[in-house]
């Protein structure tokens, strides 16, 4: 008889353990919007599920044309806070097909985290292939994520705290969402996040025309970064060094790029592709901090100062078919949320450009090019320096991104750190004492 009981006792433990770890993907199954729905191993999570979810084309007309976006849930408590991470681009995945894991945020919290890709990037476009570009918009983007969190909010976590984060253009996707929608989370914060008020805000390029020198540099060491820095010269001259070895760069240059795949045709050849790659050096070396020690002598291998060449500015970034996969972001970008241009003046004698040389050639080819909407920016710039709250920004000092840092000017209702050595992968993480503190005690406070 206690045998009997024990072994009973045992089947219901199993059957509630079972039941306890199927409601979330039974809730996701319950939402209309909602479909294949897989299960997925994604660490720390308890569980994990990746889904379709339908949207409108246009939200203005819900009953017009759809298509289906791909969503990550990862589950670990059912009170915990929802972080929210917005790529402002693809899911992306590892080499070796790893789905993203747990972000900062979602560490730090000990929430539970959804990542929802961008309209129209990878594989959340219409089932015909084709993208209607003129619904690529950041408000119909913000719709799409406001949808999908109404409805977990409604299925899953009614009572949690949510958060709505991202990083540099997922962090301006945070800030748009919450412009349009600023009931959907509790707090926000992007990370690294421009706000250019231009299609090239000609702010990014003075940031660079400074970074690194002298002057600079001994501001930076009052806020901590290092005097290491001040290379913006060796920088320059780098560029200039690689133009004037371009003839025997060229040929070591095709050969790792062969091997590597890549092709040029869409920027007009390798030539073009590497004399952009030399352009791209300046912005890549600030934004993802290389050390100015790294920089090759004129006097070196032309084998040394390609790979250093190719190690700061990814000759992938002009590949064709990376190109292609980010005709969104560059559509976006020049339509409504901006990006930088490069500059030719100092490199003329090697260039056929006249003019500065823009990113239109990454546009998709024939989709209409619309004017740059610089009153939907000043508007949200605005709204970010009177109206918003509870939104906390992290900029690193020597990314270039930062040139067009969100000002909150007299707005104590958000808050803004910056760290005066970091560049583009400055984290919450990265900060120390007192700032690092401050951080932390403000999303405290805001999620009480």
């Amino acid at each position: 008889m206690i045998r009997s009981v024990s072994f009973l006792l045992l089947v219901l433990l199993a059957a509630g353990m079972q039941s306890a770890a199927t409601p979330v993907s039974d809730k996701l199954r319950a939402i209309s919007a909602v479909s294949d729905v897989r299960e997925v191993a994604v660490g720390p999570f308890e569980s994990c599920y990746e889904f379709w979810f339908e949207q409108p084309v246009d939200h203005a007309h819900p009953d017009g044309a759809t298509f289906k976006q791909r969503v990550l849930l990862g589950h670990k408590k059912q009170e915990a806070p929802v972080v929210v991470e917005l790529p402002g681009g693809p899911i992306e995945s590892s080499d070796e097909g790893e789905l993203p894991g747990e972000t900062e945020l979602s560490s730090l919290l000990k929430g539970n985290q959804l990542i929802i890709e961008h309209r129209f990037f990878a594989g959340s476009i219409p089932e015909n292939g084709e993208i209607p570009w003129e619904y690529l918009t950041i408000r119909q983007a913000a719709a799409d994520q406001h949808a999908v969190i109404q409805a977990l909010k409604a299925q899953l976590y009614p009572a949690n705290k949510w958060i709505t984060t991202g990083t540099g253009q997922g962090g301006q996707s945070a800030i748009f969402h919450r412009y349009f929608y600023p009931e959907d989370a509790h707090v926000t914060v992007p990370y690294v996040a421009p706000l250019n008020l231009d299609r090239t805000d000609p702010r990014i390029r003075k940031f660079l025309d400074r970074i690194g020198s002298t002057k600079i540099s001994v501001a930076a060491v009052v806020f901590g970064a290092e005097v290491a820095w001040a290379c913006k010269w060796s920088v320059h001259d780098f560029q200039m060094l690689c133009f004037e070895q371009l003839d025997r760069l060229l040929p070591l240059i095709a050969e790792i790029v062969q091997e590597q795949g890549y092709t040029f045709e869409t920027v007009g050849g390798l030539k073009r592709a590497v004399q952009l790659i030399i352009l791209e050096n300046r912005f890549s070396f600030w934004r993802w901090g290389h050390p100015c020690g790294s920089i090759p002598d004129p006097e070196d291998d032309p084998e040394l100062i390609a790979d250093h060449l190719l190690q700061v500015s990814d000759p992938s970034f002009f590949d064709d078919k990376h190109l292609a996969e980010r005709q969104p972001f560059f559509y976006t970008a020049f339509t409504e949320t901006g990006l930088y241009d490069y500059n030719v003046k100092p490199f003329r004698k090697f260039l056929p450009d006249k003019e500065n040389i823009t990113f239109a050639f990454a546009l998709p080819p024939g989709a209409e090019r619309k004017p740059f909407n610089k009153t939907q920016m000043e508007e949200i710039n605005r709204w970010l320096q009177t109206d918003a709250e509870k939104m906390l920004f992290i900029y690193g000092g020597l990314d270039p991104w930062t040139a067009t840092a969100v000002d909150l000017k007299q707005n104590g209702k958000c808050q803004k750190y910056l760290q005066g050595g970091a560049h583009h992968g400055c984290r919450i993480a990265t900060f120390e004492g007192p700032s690092k503190m401050g951080i932390l005690e403000t999303l405290k406070e805001w999620l009480q």
